[in-house]
């Protein structure tokens, strides 16, 4: 079994996955020898800091190995992905892969002999919304009913929380004045409206009146932040957004969680005092990355 996106899994699969992430948070003890012995292999063909931290810290207290690959240090950077995932999977237990493209995490798959987990490509980010409702679970009490607000680009987080939020039963707004043309998946979305919550407005002052979370990210990929040649596309893009900001003005009449994956851009998508508001609950939403890396690897090493 994979972890790609959230397409192969069960609304009440994916439920397990939460909570077995809530109970690893409050009985570490319980699990720390549950991977003693197995090895996992995370490669990075992108930077990252929570991915990697969260999987790294998570297989240790696991009882388990995990090893870091620069993709730039090794021959997966120029010989066939399939050829170095035969490889690869030959030695190691489980395989967590951050790429630049879907397509070539497919292939990885493909080819794998162990689990293959996403983690994060242009299209998904399935072990951040993990974390995400899992955060959300542990503020409600349930997910069913719960209302997520998310305000931003349309990008691969956005697909995540899309499909997490449809198949556990929380309904799920998203505004989303530009769409990130690389994280389109069509079919993920019709499968959305087909439940009935999930929708789509740029009625941004509406959407967060009755929202009990309101969700935002970068305005702007982080491998491109920072690039002089990205510069025009930024500004364009934060003159169009700024409307859009999470900010104490749009959730004068909210009594919303605030939440961000992180890394943040402050005074970008969100001012800096709604970063440290007492309804933000952003740090803890990245601290849950960390046990949702738990839950997932015990899943897909069947260890419970």
């Amino acid at each position: 079994m994979h972890l790609i996106s959230f397409k192969e899994l069960s609304g009440q699969q994916l439920i397990e996955i939460i909570d077995k992430g809530i109970d690893v948070k409050h009985d570490p003890e319980k699990y720390g020898t549950a991977l003693n012995g197995r090895s996992l292999a995370m490669i990075f063909q992108k930077s990252s800091t929570r991915t990697r931290v969260s999987f790294e810290v998570a297989m240790t207290q696991l009882g388990g190995h995990a090893l870091y690959i620069d993709w730039r240090t090794t021959n997966f950077a120029i010989a066939s992905v399939y050829d170095e995932t035969q490889y690869l999977s030959r030695n190691v237990d489980c395989i967590m892969a951050r790429l630049k493209k879907n397509a070539d995490l497919q292939v990885m798959a493909e080819a794998s002999r162990v689990p293959v987990i996403n983690g994060c490509d242009e299209k998904y980010h399935p072990s951040q919304a993990i974390a995400d409702l899992m955060t959300m679970k542990e503020k409600k009490g349930m997910l069913e009913k719960v209302k997520l607000v998310y305000i931003g680009i349309h990008n691969n987080v956005c697909n995540s929380l899309i499909e997490g939020c449809t198949k556990t039963g929380a309904k799920i707004t998203t505004v989303t004045p530009v769409f990130n043309e690389p994280s389109r998946d069509e079919k993920l979305l019709e499968n959305a409206r087909k439940t009935g919550l999930y929708e789509t407005t740029l009625d941004v002052k509406q959407a967060v009146k009755d929202a009990d979370f309101v969700y935002t990210d970068t305005w702007v990929d982080m491998e491109f932040f920072l690039d002089p040649k990205y510069a025009v596309e930024k500004e364009k893009r934060v003159k169009l957004m700024m409307p859009y900001q999470i900010n104490k003005e749009l959730l004068k009449e909210s009594d919303a969680y605030i939440m961000h994956d992180m890394p943040i851009h402050r005074g970008y998508e969100i001012s800096q005092d709604m970063i440290e508001n007492p309804k933000s609950v952003i740090y803890e939403q990245s601290e849950n990355r960390l046990y949702s890396a738990k839950a997932i690897l015990l899943k897909l090493l069947e260890k419970y």
